[in-house]
């Protein structure tokens, strides 16, 4: 696919989040939507099934989310009915937890234990569902990375990436499921990141 890259940000800058998502779904063949349920996941969730209501949801699940996140996403698959499509490590976390733990992020052992949890499951997703727009929830300000990129970036693999929300900030997001009746939740925790401003490597590679 031949992009302007620029043009298309431009444009789309002033745009809302819904106008976002229906260019893109109208240039795709086969989108689908990511999420983990952390924080404010519940909008790009909702806006794009407002778009599509039957989008192809893929959940990486890294065995490892709180008590709390489970219970928000269970409500939120109700309430957005939303058609998920769930992935796991091959290896169970009682297993994991027994031969390797959660390593220190400075341990060897912590990008072996990325790939378990995160990358692999992503990579067999991506690899079936075979995407050609993809959106997200990223937003600038987020990680020093996040912050070079734009509302729609184009990966070497040729996938669209798109953030609807790219430039939101908390404040209208909060506004933002108020107005549509969405909950949040807080109570969210990534063993592969630990630091809100850290990379786990799902974002990083593949994009210009």
């Amino acid at each position: 696919m031949v992009m302007d890259l620029r043009k298309i940000n431009e444009h789309l800058k002033d745009k809302t989040p819904g106008e976002i998502v229906q260019w893109a779904v109208k240039t795709a063949n086969r989108p689908v939507v990511t999420t983990n349920f952390r924080p404010y996941e519940a909008a790009i969730l909702h806006a794009t099934t407002r778009v599509k209501d039957n989008i192809s949801v893929i959940w990486c699940d890294t065995g490892y989310n709180t008590p709390q996140t489970y219970r928000h996403a269970e409500r939120l698959i109700g309430q957005l009915g939303l058609n998920i499509h769930l992935y796991v490590p091959r290896q169970t976390a009682a297993h994991r937890d027994v031969v390797m733990g959660i390593p220190d992020i400075d341990s060897p052992l912590h990008k072996e234990f990325t790939e378990q949890v995160k990358l692999e499951p992503f990579r067999r997703a991506m690899k079936e569902h075979q995407p050609d727009v993809w959106f997200t929830n990223l937003r600038k300000g987020q990680t020093a990375f996040r912050d070079s990129l734009d509302i729609v970036t184009l990966g070497d693999d040729g996938i669209v990436k798109v953030s609807p929300f790219f430039y939101w900030s908390d404040a209208q997001l909060d506004t933002y499921l108020e107005d549509h009746g969405l909950e949040n939740e807080f109570k969210y925790y990534d063993p592969t990141k630990v630091l809100e401003n850290r990379e786990c490597g799902l974002h990083v590679s593949g994009n210009r």
